[in-house]
């Protein structure tokens, strides 16, 4: 069960090897978490976050999960689920994918969609429903500012993020009253390795900035939070620009 700060001490990851996903469990580990799964495709990855974990004290189990494989994610989560309570489920996976060259092949942007997307409904309802029987429990949700207005250079990407934001908020409410808390994390652009190589935007953050905030925002049981916070406020400025004029922004 959660201590009274809302803090952890047995956690699910979906997207196992994600660094923002691997930055907050450290952070947690520190404070009380104790037992961890990673979920993920099988991989030297996934073996080598496990064994850091496990080096900082904390008892790690891995298994396998794909989220383009939905007719997997019962018998994934359920192994979790049935070795006891999980006090936080979080959906941290995700592909970036190549604008200009998934816009000339269909097919690799419906992977994205179908990974951000779709994986991301599948997986996020399983765990809802599994946190939900056992009474308590978090969903934290990773989604990106990206889905706050599509942008001409990452449109792809962006409508992704944009029906798994409105999916997890609309989850929030279904569960609003049952004891499942569920929390939408809106990062900014995160020097990673998804973003190796591009070019750094306005009010960049970290893996590691994210986790903080994470943590804090499970604290404070936030349904929403922004990172860094001075997003929020320039996001709401950038969605309520005129189009004509948001077509000429260099963004």
């Amino acid at each position: 069960m959660k201590d009274a700060f809302g803090l952890p001490q047995s956690l699910l990851v979906l997207g196992g090897t994600s660094e923002i996903a691997l930055a907050t469990v450290r952070r947690l580990v520190a404070r009380r978490t104790r037992t961890v799964w990673l979920a993920g495709r099988p991989s030297p990855a996934l073996d080598a976050a496990a064994g850091q974990l496990r080096g900082l004290g904390a008892e790690v189990r891995t298994v396998a999960f794909d989220a383009l494989d939905p007719e997997g994610h019962e018998a994934a989560l359920g192994k979790v689920f049935a070795e006891g309570d999980i006090d936080l489920v979080l959906l941290a996976f995700g592909i970036l994918g190549d604008q200009a060259h998934d816009e000339r092949e269909p097919l690799n942007a419906v992977r994205v969609a179908q990974t951000n997307y779709t994986g991301a409904v599948s997986a996020g309802l399983v765990a809802a429903r599994s946190l939900q029987a056992q009474g308590h429990g978090s969903l934290v949700v990773l989604s990106s500012v990206a889905g706050e207005r599509a942008r001409r250079a990452n449109f792809i990407y962006g409508s992704s993020k944009a029906g798994l934001d409105a999916f997890a908020q609309g989850l929030g409410d279904a569960l609003h009253g049952t004891g499942v808390h569920v929390m939408v994390v809106r990062p900014g652009f995160v020097r990673s390795r998804m973003t190796e190589g591009m070019e750094e935007a306005p009010l960049a953050t970290t893996p590691e900035a994210v986790a903080t905030a994470i943590e804090l925002g499970l604290r404070r049981r936030s349904e929403t939070v922004w990172v860094p916070g001075a997003l929020r406020v320039v996001m709401s400025a950038m969605r309520h620009l005129p189009r004509a004029v948001f077509r000429r922004l260099p963004v």
